[in-house]
């Protein structure tokens, strides 16, 4: 039976390429759990693992991995991560386009954009997805729930939420420039619809 040429290292070539492609996300490990099974003969231990994923360009995912070794749980996590990226629309490529709020659980947490040489004000877990998110301006504040694993849905919940002028002015049958003037200066534009009416 003959074989086509380079068939033979399928999966020698294939592994070179999906490095290339893959290279352009960075991972970030948040929180690593070490859980035991009571046995027979005493206690199995595994490890659970949480990894945030992003190209620092407005895509970021997160996953969660479970083994009977640390790499490899992290190596589970960041490939389920990879699989559910998300794309959140950011201002100047530096911040969020508006506030938003997000909750999972008993965790809640609230997300602000902020002018540029804020900085990520953010704690723990949510600062880790800020950062592989792209993110170089935020303040963003978790109430309720610490658990980092509520924290993080809590976030992606919030920033799923997120919408760029453009869209919000396609949906209205507006100007992009009337949603950024009213976002510039909310005052003046709520005065002007009252005086309207």
């Amino acid at each position: 039976m003959a074989r086509s040429p380079g068939g033979g290292g399928r999966d020698r070539g294939g592994r070179g390429d999906r490095d290339k492609v893959e290279s352009e996300f960075t991972d970030k490990l948040v929180h690593i759990n070490r859980v035991a099974k009571v046995v027979k003969g005493g206690k199995r231990f595994g490890f659970a693992a949480l990894v945030v994923v992003g190209d620092l360009k407005g895509r970021v995912g997160f996953g969660h991995g479970k083994a009977r070794e640390v790499p490899e749980a992290i190596r589970k996590a960041t490939e389920a991560a990879k699989r559910g990226l998300v794309r959140v629309p950011l201002r100047d490529a530096r911040t969020l386009h508006h506030d938003s709020e997000g909750r999972h659980g008993s965790g809640k947490v609230v997300l602000r954009s902020a002018p540029p040489g804020t900085g990520i004000i953010a704690g723990g877990a949510m600062r880790a997805v800020f950062e592989m998110l792209g993110v170089h301006d935020v303040v963003a504040k978790s109430l309720g729930s610490t658990n980092p694993y509520n924290v993080v849905r809590a976030t992606f919940d919030a920033l799923k939420a997120q919408e760029n002028p453009r869209g919000v002015a396609a949906r209205r049958s507006k100007k992009v420039s009337d949603i950024v003037a009213r976002r510039r200066d909310g005052s003046v534009a709520v005065e002007g619809v009252g005086a309207e009416g």
